[in-house]
């Protein structure tokens, strides 16, 4: 079972989102709060697997208790719920930790599926929120003899991965198999020296090793 706690601090909303996620039978809501304090000190005692989570929220928002999550329990996923995809709450949502980001006009069957993909350590971005992560620039320029440690293939991969596609997805894309794309992701973490999909994809829009959309 997916032990699973709701974050939000409209009552209609985690009764919405409990109701609906009773219905799986490999999800379990074990708890719900309505603010990131709230939040911490439910996760002390029933340990969920994932945290379902809001980000405007009175006395802690979701930015906040992500961050503090991570940090006091970092095999606790996060997966941010919210009507907001501008930069200033995307990018210190990814920053703080959060696993995924996906807007609350997300199909229940696709949030379902979020919560799958995170418990299987993938990562899941909302594809407004991915497009505001393109739109990272440094904050001061880069070296002028940056190092690319990725082959022509990879870079295809990783700029295929920045648009929030699926293996399944950038498989066919480069027509390529699932198998191939995998073997190229994991080249790619570890040249890249990152841990998950949203950490290659903050490193190529860095270092602009992605592709304009439609390539």
């Amino acid at each position: 079972m997916i032990k699973v706690l709701i974050v939000d601090d409209h009552h209609v909303v985690r009764r919405g989102l409990l109701f609906f996620l009773k219905t799986q039978k490999d999800i379990q809501v074990i708890g719900e709060a309505k603010n990131g304090k709230e939040a911490i000190e439910r996760i002390r005692k029933l340990q969920p697997d994932i945290v379902l989570m809001d980000l405007i929220m009175p006395e802690m928002d979701g930015i906040q208790a992500t961050k503090h999550i991570k940090e006091s329990y970092p095999h606790i996923e996060v997966l941010i719920l919210t009507s907001f995809s501008d930069r200033d709450h995307v990018i210190p949502a990814i920053e703080a930790g959060a696993a995924g980001y996906q807007l609350k006009d997300i199909e229940p069957d696709e949030l379902v599926a979020s919560i799958r993909q995170i418990m299987r350590g993938e990562n899941t971005i909302h594809p407004h929120a991915t497009a505001q992560l393109m739109k990272i620039r440094e904050r001061k320029e880069e070296p002028p003899h940056f190092y690319n440690p990725l082959t022509p293939r990879e870079q295809d991969v990783l700029s295929e991965l920045t648009k929030g596609k699926s293996n399944r997805e950038i498989a066919a894309s480069l027509f390529v198999t699932e198998k191939t794309v995998k073997t190229h992701i994991s080249n790619i973490f570890s040249k890249l020296l990152v841990q998950d999909r949203t950490q290659a994809a903050l490193y190529a829009v860095k270092h602009g090793l992605t592709k304009p959309s439609g390539n």
